[in-house]
């Protein structure tokens, strides 16, 4: 049976680790699909680099055209990433009638409508399993796996450089500051960290796993995007007093009256497994109503772990060439036409419980006013803790735990308590998540 010839965007980490799986796992991937896999062209930015792949056989090109518009080609594989050039490479390779692999969660997040609706239009496949939690495959397990299930929830440690900031914050008392520096010098975050910080890389992948999930258009404008930049070690240690950990969570939640898109740090009970997955690892929760929770862990990045899902992806591809598009997985895992709009909340209309943190005076009564805030709101209080005042200050941390309640309530009550004249500082507010 004929060969299936792949042309490669990009020779950096991720396309030097997939070059190199396709070759050392040859004779492996031949007997699973019945037929040979072979890389014959790839971009570079430098015909001169080092590579982690053996180029003796490929066709180098410093033109990412020349590939997409090679006839002998059959699969294009994007992984040059950005969401400019490489829109415009993958319309070229549908529009060649190529069929596509990509690891670029930010182009299938911005742009994966348009993208899926050309591959449609021209019957060819995308793959983007890489894109979200590297070697997991968690988007073959919601969309394949799962298929069976009405999705409620889920809920990831999708980024990795996050995860291990909070990580060493947590076990040796570091600052954000000197972890991030540490992250950068390790490879773990870039020179510009603001993808991997302030949530906007995980927003990208919250945007894939909830239109999957929910069967709903991508959707990023909508999430809700926060950061790990303002957490300060002293919320990290009073939730480990609690019983809690600060995780950096992706979440959506499918509920009666609409969708929650989120991500942001969040409160979990220590002894959930989810509160132990550390470091740079990578896992996500899924809830379904025939399976119930279903926890997915492993690497989220890597040269070899996101090469292994680029090559699933490949492989997949290969096994549905010759069928019928009508055959094919949808690329959202629901029929295109059955894809539906649902309404996205607005932050002040989640449900969460929530960790409180204010700077009062150290007087008499400050405690009953803050209470009586949060009593005129019918906000039920789970907990309160007051810390004893630092030598030589004349304020004391007030810490409030809520049981779930609308967000913009506790808005309210924040809003309210700050303009009280015992508080010293702008009040700390991290949502608290049990997965109960």
């Amino acid at each position: 049976m004929k060969a299936i010839k792949v042309g490669i965007l990009g020779l950096g980490t991720v396309g030097g680790g997939t070059a190199l799986v396709l070759q050392r796992n040859a004779s492996e991937i031949s007997r699973r699909i019945g037929r040979a896999v072979e890389v014959t062209m790839a971009s570079v930015r430098n015909l001169d680099s080092e590579r982690l792949c053996d180029c003796s056989q490929l066709t180098l090109t410093q033109d990412p055209f020349e590939v997409v518009d090679a006839s002998e080609i059959d699969i294009v594989v994007e992984l040059i990433g950005g969401d400019t050039l490489a829109k415009e490479l993958m319309l070229k390779a549908i529009g060649n009638g190529k069929h596509v692999v990509t690891a670029n969660k930010a182009l299938i997040a911005l742009h994966g409508n348009e993208i899926f609706a050309a591959a449609q239009a021209k019957d060819v496949s995308v793959s983007y399993e890489s894109a979200v939690a590297g070697g997991i495959g968690i988007i073959k397990a919601i969309r394949e796996g799962l298929a069976g299930n009405k999705i409620e929830l889920l809920a990831g440690i999708i980024n990795g450089t996050a995860n291990f900031i909070l990580t060493e914050m947590r076990d040796k008392g570091r600052t954000f500051e000197d972890v991030l520096a540490e992250a950068q010098s390790l490879g773990y975050a870039e020179a510009d960290p603001t993808f991997d910080v302030e949530g906007i890389d995980a927003a990208h992948k919250l945007t894939i796993l909830a239109a999957i999930a929910f069967g709903t258009p991508l959707q990023f404008e909508k999430v809700y995007a926060e950061g790990i930049s303002k957490l300060s070690l002293t919320d990290v240690a009073y939730a480990e007093e609690l019983g809690y950990r600060i995780k950096h969570l992706g979440i959506a939640k499918n509920s009666h009256d609409g969708l929650e898109l989120r991500v942001h740090p969040t409160l979990i009970p220590s002894e959930r497994l989810l509160a132990n997955v550390d470091g740079v690892m990578n896992a996500v929760l899924v809830k379904g109503d025939a399976v119930g929770n279903t926890l997915h862990y492993g690497a989220g990045a890597g040269a070899e772990p996101t090469a292994s899902a680029v090559v699933a992806d490949i492989l997949d591809i290969v096994r549905s060439i010759d069928a019928s598009p009508s055959c094919r997985v949808p690329h959202l895992g629901f029929q295109p036409e059955a894809i539906q709009s649902l309404p996205v909340k607005t932050p002040d209309q989640f449900e969460s419980a929530y960790y409180l943190r204010f700077d009062v005076n150290d007087v008499a009564g400050v405690m009953s006013k803050l209470s009586a805030k949060f009593a005129d709101r019918n906000i039920s209080i789970e907990s309160i803790t007051q810390k004893e005042p630092s030598l030589g200050q004349d304020f004391v941390s007030v810490i409030f735990v809520t049981q779930r309640t609308r967000e913009g309530l506790v808005d309210q009550a924040i809003e309210s308590i700050e303009s009280m004249g015992d508080v010293r500082a702008d009040a700390v507010k991290i949502r608290v998540e049990h997965f109960d």
